[in-house]
Parts: C-alpha cells; sequence; structure tokens
C-alpha cells in the first residue's frame, strides 16, 4: 500500500500520496491540497521545500556531497568525459556514440555564423556594459533572426533550435569580452574543438598565429562541465518557469542568463575575486579576515565558502581544487591575490569554526582563481558560468516541454490593507 501523509486542518484530515524518486528522494505530492481543502495553501519562501517538478535530469545529494548527470558521477565526467559529450547527454539522456558525437560537433560548426545584423546590436552597446547583460540581450536578440516557433513534437525542429543556441552561444559570449576590451571580434576556426574555439574568439589577437594551450583547455574544459547544470537552482527554475509559457528556447535562456547574473548565483566568483582583491589593497592579512567572517557583529562575508545545497564538501569543488593547483603550477603564475586565496583556504580546512560549520570552499572560489590564472576579465566570470551552464538550461527546458508542465503560477499570502474606501483626492 503506498505510503500517504495526513493534513488535518479545521477538524478535517486530507490525505496526500508520497512519492519517491529512483534515488530514494520523498516527496508529498500537494497538487490537490487548496481544492480539498477549501482554499488552503502552503508557504516557503526561497521554495526550501518545495520540489516544482519531477526531472530524470540530475541528482543532487547535499547532505553526502552527491552529483551525477543522468546517472553519471560529475567526478568521472569531469576526468573522462569533454564538455561536448556532457552537454549532449544532458540534452538527450545518453552518452553520445563516437559517430553521434562527430555529427553533434558538425552540426554545431555548421551553425556557428551569426548574422551581420547582430554586430549592429552589439555596436549599440557601451564598453562600459557589463557582458552579462550585453550577452543576456544579444540572446534575447537570435529571436528576432529565427522568428518561427519550435515545435516541440517534432525531434527535427528542437535539434535544430538546440544545435543553433550552442553553435551561437559561445560566439556572443566571445563578442561581449572582445567590445568591452575594443578587440575585433572573431568568428573562430572550424577545425578547432568546442571549447578550443571558444578560447580562440576571446583571446585570439589579429596579428599573432593563435597557439592551443592544452592545460588552458583542459583547465576550461573541466570548469564548463561542473557548471554544466545544478538541479532547480535559480537560474535553471528561471528557463523552465519563463518556458511554462510556452516562450521559445532563446528568450527562455535569455531570462536565465539574467537570473544568473546575480551575486548570490552566478556572480558569486566575480565576488570572490572582489573580495581578494580587497584584502590585498588591507595588507593581505588573511588571519585578521578570517576573524572578522567569525565576528557575526561584523558585515565582512566571506565569499565562496559554504552552498546553500552542500551541507557536506561541494563535489565540484574537490575536482577543481586540484584543477586550480595543477593549472596554477603548469602556467608557473604567481599572483598576490592567489596567494591571498590559498591562505584563506587553508585556514579554513584548518579552522574548527568553518570545520564544524561545514563553510568549506565551494566550486565559485576555486573556479574565479582559476579564470584570473587564465587571463580572463572578472566581469567575464559569470559569462563563462553561462557558458557552462547552456546544455543544463536547455535540457531542463526540453524536459519541461516534453513532460507538457503546466504554466508556473505560485500563490501567496496576502498580507496587506484589508477593503478601503476610495477617497477624491482633495479629500487625501
Amino acid at each position: 500500500m503506498a505510503d500517504k501523509a495526513t493534513l488535518t486542518i479545521d477538524g478535517q484530515s486530507i490525505e496526500f500520496p508520497v512519492i519517491t524518486g529512483s534515488e530514494n528522494e520523498r516527496a508529498i505530492n500537494i497538487k490537490t491540497l487548496r481544492g480539498a481543502s477549501g482554499g488552503v495553501t502552503t508557504i516557503d519562501p526561497g521554495y526550501k521545500n518545495t520540489g516544482s517538478c519531477e526531472s530524470a535530469i540530475t541528482f543532487l545529494d547535499g547532505e553526502k556531497g552527491i552529483l551525477r548527470y543522468r546517472g553519471y558521477a560529475i567526478e568521472d565526467l569531469a576526468e573522462k568525459a569533454d564538455f561536448l559529450e556532457v552537454a549532449y547527454s544532458l540534452i538527450f539522456g545518453e552518452l553520445p556514440t563516437a559517430d553521434q558525437l562527430e555529427k553533434f560537433h558538425a552540426d554545431i560548426k555548421a551553425e556557428s555564423h551569426v548574422d551581420e545584423d547582430m554586430k549592429k546590436i552589439l555596436d549599440g552597446f557601451p564598453k562600459s556594459a557589463h557582458p552579462m547583460g550585453v550577452l543576456s540581450a544579444l540572446t534575447s536578440a537570435l529571436i528576432a533572426f529565427n522568428p518561427n516557433t519550435v515545435n516541440v513534437d517534432s525531434e527535427e525542429e528542437m535539434y535544430s533550435a538546440i544545435v543553433k543556441l550552442l553553435a551561437k552561444f559561445p560566439v556572443l559570449a566571445a563578442w561581449a569580452m572582445r567590445k568591452k576590451k575594443s578587440q575585433p571580434l572573431d568568428y573562430g576556426d572550424n577545425s578547432l574543438g568546442y571549447v578550443e574555439n571558444l578560447h580562440k574568439m576571446m583571446f585570439a589577437k589579429p596579428n599573432e598565429e593563435y597557439k592551443v594551450d592544452r592545460a588552458v583547455i583542459d583547465a576550461l574544459d573541466k570548469l564548463l562541465i561542473l557548471h554544466a547544470d545544478h538541479e532547480q537552482n535559480c537560474s535553471t527554475s528561471t528557463v523552465r518557469i519563463v518556458g511554462s509559457s510556452h516562450a521559445g528556447l532563446f528568450a527562455s535562456i535569455s531570462a536565465g542568463i539574467s537570473a544568473l547574473w546575480g551575486p548570490l548565483h552566478g556572480g558569486a566568483n566575480q565576488a570572490v575575486i572582489e573580495m581578494l582583491e580587497a584584502i590585498k589593497e588591507d595588507g593581505g592579512d588573511t588571519k585578521k579576515y578570517m576573524a572578522k567572517a567569525k565576528d557575526k557583529a561584523d558585515p565582512f562575508r566571506l565569499m565562496g565558502f559554504g552552498h546553500r545545497v552542500y551541507k557536506n564538501f561541494d563535489p565540484r569543488a574537490r575536482i577543481i581544487k586540484v584543477a586550480a593547483d595543477d593549472v596554477l603550477g603548469q602556467l608557473g603564475i604567481e599572483d598576490p591575490v592567489l596567494e591571498i586565496a590559498k591562505g584563506l583556504e587553508k585556514e579554513a580546512l584548518s579552522d574548527p569554526y568553518f570545520v564544524d560549520r561545514k563553510l568549506y570552499p565551494n566550486v565559485d572560489f576555486y573556479s574565479g582563481i582559476i579564470y584570473r590564472a587564465l587571463g580572463i576579465p572578472v566581469e567575464m566570470f559569470t559569462v563563462m558560468f553561462a557558458l557552462g551552464r547552456l546544455p543544463g538550461w536547455i535540457a531542463q527546458w526540453k524536459e519541461m516541454r516534453e513532460r507538457k508542465e503546466p504554466i508556473g503560477r505560485p500563490r501567496q499570502i496576502y498580507i496587506g490593507e484589508n477593503l478601503r474606501d476610495f477617497k477624491a483626492v482633495s479629500d487625501r
């Protein structure tokens, strides 16, 4: 007999089914609550205890520090797969065969050209514009150049839309950076791999031959994989709820970019570097700032430590810490800000205050360090996050539309004024 949960309110008992996921996660299905109870709803600010959907894409166990994409451990994917393999598996459910991967990459290359008129939109932005704002606007503008509505019941049309977005998004991201730096736009090179081509479009100089640095590409590839999806976070939930109105893929992803921009979400890695810069300007005393972080009366907050979901070490941070150490060693980089970061990390991992509270360095802490080491400007850090998260957003949008989920429409508890008489302006 299936488990049930019973709610008693105003003397009336109402039963609700308890559902169990494939990893034994349990949830009370309350979709009939309002009708059965005469208008009672739940309230859960921040949705900490509310599941908005059932999904087969990503499994996350914050207590145990587990992250899996389509059943594959993040540790295996980061070590053995490349970003396009991970993107394919997130979107289509299975790791690609060699033929499928080759076709996927070829199809992406074939769609990588961005309409010349997009440059006019880019030219309209001042150099001071944040690349995330530029990227969101350019992604939304793709709709104008691809106005036909995607038939979600057509595998061919869905595949075409997905490939177009994966192809053009890196171009738009690279252009946002080059605009900021007043550099000529680069169209990439179809002889390169997906991540190599992204790097070339960002960093190639018009008067020099572009050379691939394997250590740099491997680090970027790993970072993109680690950011590819993370269950129902703020930006992913935004993509799904915007898409639930039957807004198109490009519009939904543009909304996700805007959600990611905030410093409490994708902007956290930028906030880490800004914090480290501030500590450096104040003399670089890491012990002083660790003490400030522990002082509840001090407004200082240590960015890049702890996580909303993980109550253990962020599994992505374990992987990226090794990658950070490797890439810094291979590139031979000496940077006082990075030394401060290492000092904070060492202090936190040995301080009982942080260890007992499981305030470990998270993926934002290490990703910011690597991006800085690779010469990526701090204002581009969140754009890099968006590049990694793109396949996850696509997969979530695709799943939501294919499951024909209803339009998102949360309830509220009204706490405003009761009915009042209207007074003419002369009587107020």
